[in-house]
C-alpha cells in the first residue's frame, strides 16, 4: 500500500476514491474536484476538508436568470462510530448576478450561502475482487477480467436541506436528500462512479438527478476524471460535462482543477474549479489478538513482555539505575 499510495487515492467527485478492502486509505480519499460521490466513508478517527473556488457563467436566456456565480465550496468529512457510516455537512458562500432581460438586460448581484446541506452515507455491500497477481501457474488465468468487477459496491445516502440559506436559494422549509451511491473498479487504475439523488422532496423545488464518472490514475500523484451530470427540474434540464485533474502532494493533501461545459436549459456556458482537500488523520486500528480457539487472548507474548518491563516510571527509573551500575563497575576496575 504504501508502494502504490494512488491505487489507494481515487480522484473523484467525490474525486479520490481508495482501494475496496477497507474504509480508512494511508492517503487522503477526495471526492474533488468531480460532483459524484464515492460509497466509501474518510474512515473513523479522519476529519476532512474538501474545498474548492467555483466560477460559473452563463448566457442571459430566461427573463429571470442567475447568469454567473462566484463562490467558496467546503465540505467536511468524518466518522465517528463506524467504518461504513460517514457524517459530512456541505456549505457554499457565493456571489450570484441575478439578470433581467426584456428589451433591454438589467442585472444586480446579492451575496450570502448558497447551499447547506447536513448528512450521512452507509457503505451498504462492499465488493472484493480477487487479487490475480499471485497466479503464476497460468498466465491466461491471471490477464483474464475478473467479472465481479461488474458488480458494484453500494452506498446509501440521507440528507437535509437547511433553509439557512440566500433568498434566492430558499425553498420554504427544510427538505430531505436521498441518494444512491455506486462504485465499479475496472482496474487498479480504472474506476466509474454512478450516483442517483432525489433532493429538496416535498417542495415547489424537487429535482431528480444522476452522475457517471470515469477516474484513471496515471501514476503514484495524477489522476484525471471525466464526468456527466444531468438535473431534472420541472421546467428544464440541466446537463454539464466536465473533466479535471488531481494532483496528490502530501498523504494528507490534494491540490485538483477542473472545467465544465454547462447547457441549462436554453442558456450555455462554462464552469471552473480550483480546490484543496486537506485531513486531519488520527485514525488508529483496532484489533484483537484472539488465541488457537478463536477466543480473546488474555497473555500474549506483548502483554508478558509488557508486565516484565513494568510502567513507564520503572523503565524510566530502571536507566538511572543502569547508568549507577556502569559507574560503579568503572570504578572497581579503576581501583583494580
Amino acid at each position: 500500500m504504501k508502494n502504490h499510495p494512488l491505487q489507494l487515492f481515487i480522484v473523484f467527485l467525490f474525486f479520490g476514491f481508495s482501494t475496496v478492502y477497507g474504509q480508512y486509505t494511508e492517503v487522503i480519499n477526495s471526492n474533488k474536484p468531480g460532483f459524484s460521490e464515492s460509497p466509501y466513508s474518510v474512515g473513523t478517527g479522519v476529519y476532512q476538508f474538501e474545498s474548492s473556488l467555483f466560477f460559473r457563467n452563463v448566457s442571459v436566456e430566461p427573463t429571470f436568470s442567475r447568469p454567473q456565480s462566484l463562490g467558496f465550496d467546503m465540505l467536511f468529512r468524518t466518522s465517528f462510530f463506524l467504518e461504513k457510516l460517514e457524517l459530512n455537512v456541505q456549505a457554499s458562500y457565493q456571489r450570484d448576478k441575478i439578470a433581467f432581460k426584456n428589451i433591454f438586460t438589467s442585472d444586480y448581484s446579492v451575496n450570502g450561502i448558497g447551499r447547506f446541506t447536513v448528512g450521512a452515507k452507509y457503505l451498504v455491500y462492499q465488493q472484493e475482487y480477487e487479487d490475480k497477481s499471485k497466479e503464476i501457474r497460468s498466465w491466461k488465468r491471471r490477464m483474464a477480467f475478473d467479472y465481479k468487477r461488474l458488480i458494484p459496491s453500494v452506498a446509501v445516502y440521507a440528507g437535509l436541506n437547511t433553509d439557512m440559506v440566500n433568498d434566492i436559494y430558499k425553498t420554504g422549509s427544510m427538505s430531505p436528500k436521498v441518494g444512491l451511491l455506486l462504485q465499479n473498479n475496472l482496474s487498479s487504475d480504472f474506476n466509474i462512479v454512478t450516483n442517483v439523488f432525489y433532493d429538496k422532496i416535498g417542495t415547489d423545488f424537487s429535482e431528480i438527478s444522476y452522475i457517471v464518472t470515469g477516474t484513471y490514475n496515471f501514476n503514484d500523484y495524477w489522476s484525471g476524471f471525466v464526468e456527466n451530470q444531468t438535473v431534472f427540474l420541472e421546467n428544464q434540464n440541466n446537463t454539464n460535462i466536465g473533466t479535471g485533474l488531481a494532483y496528490l502532494y502530501s498523504k494528507n493533501l490534494q491540490i485538483n482543477a477542473s472545467g465544465r461545459l454547462l447547457i441549462e436549459g436554453n442558456a450555455q456556458g462554462f464552469y471552473g474549479g480550483f480546490g484543496v482537500s486537506y485531513r486531519i488523520d488520527t485514525h488508529k486500528d483496532s484489533y484483537k489478538e484472539l488465541d488457537e480457539n478463536g477466543r480473546e487472548a488474555t497473555s500474549t507474548p506483548i502483554s508478558e513482555y509488557n508486565k516484565k518491563q513494568g510502567g513507564f516510571f520503572s523503565r524510566l527509573f530502571s536507566i538511572f539505575k543502569k547508568k549507577e551500575r556502569r559507574k560503579t563497575n568503572t570504578r572497581k576496575r579503576k581501583r583494580n
